[in-house]
Order: C-alpha cells, then sequence, then structure tokens
C-alpha cells in the first residue's frame, strides 16, 4: 500500500504545483483579480441550502462532446481559498465480503482526511478535491487499509480556446461501483456548496469497474487533457485524449491499460440547446494477455443547458470493434453494435435529481478481456425539514464478456445496489449522518456466486471555515 499512498501524494503535489505555475503565468501577463471583499459575499454562505441559488451560478461552459460531465452551473466564487476537514464513517456489513456469503455481520471504520482547493486567476482555474486515510475491519477477509481519491481539473481560457487539464485518482478496497454510496466517502473533498463542483469524467471515458467479484484493493489514474476552440459564435471544435490504467493489489484480476482519443464538433443552435458530432477511438490492453482491442464510435449528440435547473446530454451511435485476436469461429475479428449515453441534472427548490447511462464496450471492470456493459445510476436529494435532508440512491449494471465463442452463451454478471440516507448539520462546520444500501449481484458464469449484502452507515464529518488564498 505504501507506493501507492506515494503515487498519490505526489500527484497532489503535482496539481498543488499547478497552482504556483499559475500564478506566476498571471502575475506577468494578466489582470490579477480584486483581493477578497464583502461585497464577494462569504464564501460557504449557501452552505445550509439544499441547492445554490441559479443566480449564484454562472452557466458550464464546458463543450458537449468534451469528456467532463455536465453540470447546471457553476459557482460564480471569485475568492481563491482552500478548506481541510476529517471525517468518520462505520459501515456494518452482512455477509461479510461482498463474496463471501453466509449470515456474519462485520464492523468497517474509515477515517479519511480531506480537502478542497479553488485556485482562480482571471483567465485560469485549478479545482482540486482529495481524500485520503483507513480502514480498520473485524472481517478478516477485508482486515486493514488505506483509501485514497483524488480530482484534479486545470482549466485555461482565452478568447477563442479553452484548454483543460484532468486528473482521477481512485485505491480503494473494493469496486468503485455503489461504493459509500450516500455518505462522503463516495467522491473526493469535503463535498457540500464548498466543495469545489464535479471533477470527474463522463460515463464512457470512465475506466469503469462495475462488477463486485473483482478481488481485493485496486488503484486507478486516469489522465486527460482537451482543447475547445471557437470557430464562430456559434460553432466549436473539440480535441482531446485520455489515458487510465487498472491495477489491483491481489492476483486473480484482469490489469489493463486504456487510451482513449476523442474529436466533435458543437453548434448552439438555442441558448439553452447545443448539438455536436464527435468521434472517439479507445483501445484497450490487458497486462499478461495477448488480446487487444480496438473500438471506433460515432455518435450524435444533443444538450441542453438551464443555468441553476437542467443539463441534459444524449449522445448515440454506431460501434466496430476489432480485435487482435480472432473470436468467435474463423477470423472473426470485427464486430458492429452501437452505443450510447444519457446524463441528466435536474435541481429544483428543495432538492435535486441525478441520471446516468451507458451501453457500449468497456475494459471489462477486472473480470473481463473486454465487456458489452449497460449501466444505469440514479440518485436524489431532498430537504426533508429545516435541519434534516435526505438522499436515495439506485445503481445496476449488466456486462457481458464481449470475447466469447460464437454460438456459445456469453458469462455475464449483473450488479445492484440500493438504499437511502438521511443527514443534518452539527453547528456550521459538521454533520451527521445515517444509511442503509444493499448490495446484489447475480451471475451465469460457470463458478459464479450470487450474493446479496445490507450495509448500514454512521458517519461524521467536519471542516474548518475556508483559508482565503486571495
Amino acid at each position: 500500500m505504501q507506493h501507492v499512498m506515494i503515487r498519490a501524494s505526489i500527484l497532489l503535489l503535482a496539481a498543488l504545483g499547478v497552482v504556483a505555475l499559475g500564478r506566476a503565468q498571471d502575475t506577468q501577463t494578466e489582470e490579477k483579480p480584486k483581493p477578497a471583499a464583502k461585497s464577494y459575499g462569504p464564501i460557504g454562505a449557501e452552505e445550509e441550502n439544499q441547492n445554490p441559488a441559479p443566480e449564484t451560478l454562472q452557466p458550464d461552459g464546458r463543450p458537449l462532446t468534451g469528456f467532463q460531465q455536465p453540470t447546471v452551473g457553476m459557482n460564480m466564487e471569485r475568492h481563491s481559498y482552500w478548506v481541510p476537514g476529517v471525517s468518520y464513517y462505520n459501515f456494518i456489513n452482512s455477509n461479510g465480503q461482498t463474496q463471501g456469503g453466509g449470515s456474519d455481520w462485520n464492523s468497517t471504520s474509515y477515517l479519511s482526511g480531506n480537502v478542497s482547493l479553488q485556485e482562480n486567476w482571471s483567465r485560469s482555474q485549478l479545482a482540486l478535491n482529495f481524500s485520503g486515510g483507513g480502514y480498520f475491519s473485524t472481517d478478516s477477509g477485508s482486515g486493514n487499509g488505506g483509501l485514497a481519491q483524488l480530482g484534479a481539473v486545470q482549466t485555461f481560457n482565452r478568447e477563442r480556446w479553452q484548454l483543460t487539464f484532468l486528473d482521477q485518482f481512485a485505491y480503494l478496497p473494493e469496486s468503485q461501483c455503489g461504493f459509500g454510496a450516500g455518505t462522503g466517502l463516495a467522491a473526493p473533498g469535503i463535498g457540500g456548496t464548498l466543495g469545489v463542483g464535479s471533477t470527474g469524467l463522463g460515463g464512457q471515458f470512465d475506466p469503469g469497474q462495475s462488477i463486485f467479484t473483482a478481488v481485493g484493493p485496486r488503484y486507478t489514474n486516469t489522465f486527460g487533457t482537451q482543447i475547445n476552440y471557437v470557430l464562430t459564435p456559434r460553432g466549436s471544435v473539440t480535441f482531446g485524449g485520455i489515458a487510465s490504467i487498472l491495477r489491483f493489489t491481489e492476483s486473480g484480476n484482469i490489469e489493463s491499460n486504456n487510451y482513449i482519443g476523442n474529436v466533435g464538433y458543437n453548434y448552439q443552435i438555442t441558448r439553452e440547446d447545443t448539438i455536436g458530432l464527435q468521434y472517439h477511438f479507445s483501445s484497450y490492453h490487458y497486462l499478461g494477455s495477448a488480446q487487444a482491442i480496438g473500438d471506433h464510435s460515432i455518435q450524435a449528440v444533443y444538450g441542453k443547458k438551464i443555468t441553476g435547473r437542467v443539463a441534459l446530454q444524449l449522445a448515440g451511435g454506431p460501434e466496430i470493434t476489432h480485435y487482435r485476436i480472432p473470436v468467435g469461429s474463423g477470423t472473426n475479428t470485427q464486430h458492429v453494435s452501437g452505443s450510447g449515453t444519457a446524463t441528466l441534472s435536474y435541481t429544483f427548490a428543495r432538492g435535486s435529481v441525478s441520471l446516468g447511462y451507458l451501453h457500449g464496450l468497456t475494459s471489462g471492470s477486472g473480470v473481463f478481456v473486454g465487456a458489452t456493459t449497460d449501466q444505469l445510476t440514479v440518485s436524489g436529494t431532498r430537504k426533508l425539514s429545516r435541519v434534516w435532508s435526505g438522499d436515495a440512491h439506485v445503481g445496476f449494471a449488466h456486462n457481458r464478456q464481449s470475447t466469447t465463442v460464437q454460438g456459445l452463451a456469453s458469462p455475464s454478471y449483473n450488479t445492484v445496489y440500493a438504499g437511502g440516507s438521511a443527514a443534518r448539520p452539527l453547528g456550521r462546520n459538521a454533520s451527521f449522518s445515517l444509511g442503509y444500501t444493499a448490495y446484489r449481484e447475480t451471475s451465469d458464469n460457470a463458478g459464479g456466486v450470487s450474493f446479496t449484502t445490507h450495509q448500514i452507515s454512521v458517519g461524521l464529518s467536519w471542516h474548518s471555515r475556508p483559508f482565503v488564498l486571495h
């Protein structure tokens, strides 16, 4: 675990190093932003609200055919600040590890230090969320270990172009699908309105871990860069590239390297509606396996954004997959199918709803050498009373092995998680939460095990007041 924590520390230090570089560049070439002033309003003034008011958000300027998740808007925070915090969660689980079966219950405690940082310059911005710590379990199959998550995005804006660098790292004891659902462990940083927003990838660009069966701790790292260039007042082109890895600390899993190239054209037809066309090529390579997969996808894209209310994105089109080693009978090295994604974020006065759907080829989640995946996630939040807020979450994934012999049934896994939680603040800087989530996996794979795990969570989290940088 030590080398993984060192890797996470290096990534964090590298991201923080961009702060100094960006400040030096802006000092030489750009006008410095105004210092913190009362006219901006206090940082975190919306902390007690379920959602920020639309007038406190600026439109999401991410390109439609880019690789980041669309949002309902970005905070209009002109301060640069960082916020440290700490969280403790205790999970009471049935059936030991999710694959364990039986009726025993066990307890796992997670203690994590968290930090969110936002650096604003006149023409660039750095957003960083990091969480790292350890867990202690009464389950001998799980034991004790560490965890770390990092999301960092550096954006540079000029008159006609926007350049983005993104890094997403996770070292977790189990599948990322449903991990910490309904709690602050699900994502890095301190969360809430003081968090620096989404630093995540869209579903079709994420390395993907939607099968619970993969054994032991694992780590992923995804680095991406893209540039969006404005051609006309309504049109722009987007170019991007992503490299990601999936590694396990225990044997018996399939490790992979993924590379993605993406190009797209965006055209704004109204103030709220945009259409586009994108092509991306994905290359999957597996350690210890001669098989490699190349995947071509062309998709028509539609997006609708109403700041503070709606962010909708739909994409679909043909997908052509090539295999280095023939699959099926004869010399079949090509398969033609379809791929598509859908994301929706909708906010209302007392809550929000989000939805994500993916259909297409994925790396295989450490279980398959390539998989055809259907994955759906739905979550919602709502203010229940003056102090209590609620969360509900559901996730489903169907993974079918893509490299199979023609005429034989393809091994597959169905994974489901569902549950809810309730939370309330303890003063201005702390919160308490209770939650429940059920995990279920079934398989028609030879030797596959079906199981159900029940999980009860209790959590406490605290963060300091923001430290203003400038």
